[in-house]
C-alpha cells in the first residue's frame, strides 16, 4: 500500500520527453543560428541607410555621392545582400530619404528554404 502512495507523488520528465524536448530545442536553436545574420544585416544596413542621412556633408551632396558613401560603409560591415543600385535616394524638400527592398533566401534542409523579404528605410 505503501507503494502505491510513493508512485503517485513522484513527478518528473521520463527520459523520451527528455529527448523529444532536446530534439526540439535543438531544432529551433539551429533554425535562430541560420536566420540571425539576414537580421543582424538588415540592421546593418537600416543603421548605414540612417548614418548617411543624418550626415550634414550628405544633404548637399548630389546623388553619386551618397552612393558612394554607401558602398563605402558596405564595405566596412560587410554587407552582401544589397549593392548600390538597389538604394532608392529621394529628395524632398531638401532632404534625403534613402530606401532598400531586398529579399533573402536562407536553405534550411535539403529542398526546404526561407525566404524573407526586408524593407530598409532611413529615419
Amino acid at each position: 500500500m505503501q507503494y502505491h502512495t510513493m508512485r503517485q507523488k513522484q513527478k518528473g520528465i521520463s527520459l523520451s520527453g527528455l529527448l523529444v524536448w532536446a530534439v526540439i530545442l535543438i531544432l529551433v536553436v539551429i533554425s535562430g543560428l541560420k536566420i540571425a545574420p539576414a537580421y543582424i544585416e538588415f540592421a546593418s544596413i537600416q543603421k548605414n541607410l540612417s548614418a548617411i542621412v543624418k550626415d550634414i556633408n550628405a544633404q548637399s551632396a548630389d546623388l553619386n555621392q551618397v552612393r558612394m558613401l554607401f558602398s563605402k560603409r558596405a564595405q566596412i560591415d560587410n554587407i552582401k545582400s544589397i549593392n548600390v543600385q538597389d538604394i532608392k535616394i529621394n529628395k524632398e524638400s531638401g532632404r534625403i530619404f534613402l530606401s532598400a527592398s531586398y529579399t533573402v533566401r536562407i536553405p534550411l534542409v535539403s529542398n526546404l528554404s526561407l525566404t524573407i523579404d526586408f524593407d530598409a528605410v532611413s529615419e
